[in-house]
């Protein structure tokens, strides 16, 4: 059986991805420190798939803790996921996102590679795009200047490790450049839960809409974008699907497929919704009026994007199948709940 290091993994993608590793057959060894994240997500996999995942409790920023971790397990692959992912945060705070995003991703590398192992999945973003030339994106369009440190997190890692992939030919990765990941397990038993208030749209509208803010009222952040209505466009992809990548990544890591040492692939369902587009499928799906007010554009968004996923579906063999009446039927729920 495969060992797997799964970083991050009891946040809100991490989780979900461990049970469907779990699921697929995998051991699953999960790190995080639960610095946005709580421990009641592990209850939850284990509710799921009856069966127990080894946790440790790990700041990945820190390379000696991170290193004894590879020192007491013998990992076939890694899932990178642990990182700081609010743009907007990212904007007030980016040497705290510097410090964090970039020292885990080499903490964990030199892990692996310490290991003489490799199979390192990393956890990119659409936002390294920017406000692309072209729409849809596919894993050719030029990256633009990134919007916020946020993003420009993203683009090192990515960086770093085409770079160490570049002086390594044993060393093999792909990296997942996710859209806007939403919804719930159908289960109802793992959600988007941070430990810190969310900032991502979807748990924001259910979140208002149950009564569980600080604030009773949602803002939308910029009317005046060139879009069909004035709000930013974004390519929303449910959470389980999103999961569901990520071990056919690992296969494709592991089954002696790929061409070269590393590869790139888009994450998203291809299509495109406003930020009001997504208010109005979830009053549609849950019959729940929102509180919302129109408001001014928000530092580090970009106007547009949206993913060509052919190549995904091509070499993966990945479909979606999950679309926003799903996200936001499995996310109320779970906010309910």
């Amino acid at each position: 059986m495969k060992k797997i290091l799964v970083t991050g993994g009891t946040g809100y993608i991490g989780s979900h991805t461990v049970v469907d590793l779990l699921q697929n057959g995998y051991e699953v060894v999960t790190a995080d420190n639960y610095s946005n994240s709580r421990p009641e997500a592990l209850a939850g996999i284990k509710a799921i798939t009856g069966k127990p995942v080894q946790h440790h409790s790990v700041d990945l920023a820190d390379r000696a803790a991170t290193l004894a971790l590879f020192e007491q397990h013998k990992f076939d692959g890694a899932i990178h996921f642990a990182a700081y992912k609010q743009v907007g945060e990212s904007v007030d705070k980016p040497l705290e996102y510097y410090r964090n995003n970039i020292n885990s991703l080499l903490n964990v590398i030199e892990g692996l590679a310490a290991q003489g192992n490799s199979n390192l999945v990393f956890s990119s973003s659409c936002s390294v795009y920017g406000n692309a030339d072209e729409l849809p994106v596919t894993e050719s369009t030029p990256r633009k200047l990134a919007e916020s440190p946020y993003a420009m997190t993203k683009q090192i890692g990515e960086d770093l490790i085409t770079d160490y992939c570049g002086t390594r030919p044993d060393f093999k990765s792909i990296i997942l450049r996710y859209f806007n990941p939403a919804g719930a397990h159908e289960s109802g038993l793992i959600g988007e839960d941070p430990s810190n208030p969310p900032a991502s749209l979807v748990p924001v509208i259910t979140g208002v809409a149950a009564g569980n803010m600080s604030f009773d009222k949602m803002t939308v952040f910029g009317t005046d974008y060139p879009t069909r209505d004035g709000s930013n466009i974004r390519d929303y992809i449910h959470v389980q699907d999103l999961a569901r990548a990520h071990t056919l990544a690992l296969e494709y890591l592991m089954g002696g497929k790929m061409k070269s040492n590393l590869d790139l692939f888009n994450l998203g369902i291809g299509e495109g919704l406003t930020v009001l587009e997504v208010i109005n499928a979830f009053e549609k799906v849950t019959g729940e009026k929102l509180n919302y007010e129109l408001g001014p554009r928000r530092a580090g968004d970009v106007v547009a994007v949206y993913a060509d996923r052919t190549k995904a579906t091509n070499v993966l063999g990945w479909e979606p199948t999950r679309g926003v009446d799903e996200i936001m039927r499995t996310a109320w729920a779970w906010e309910k709940k």
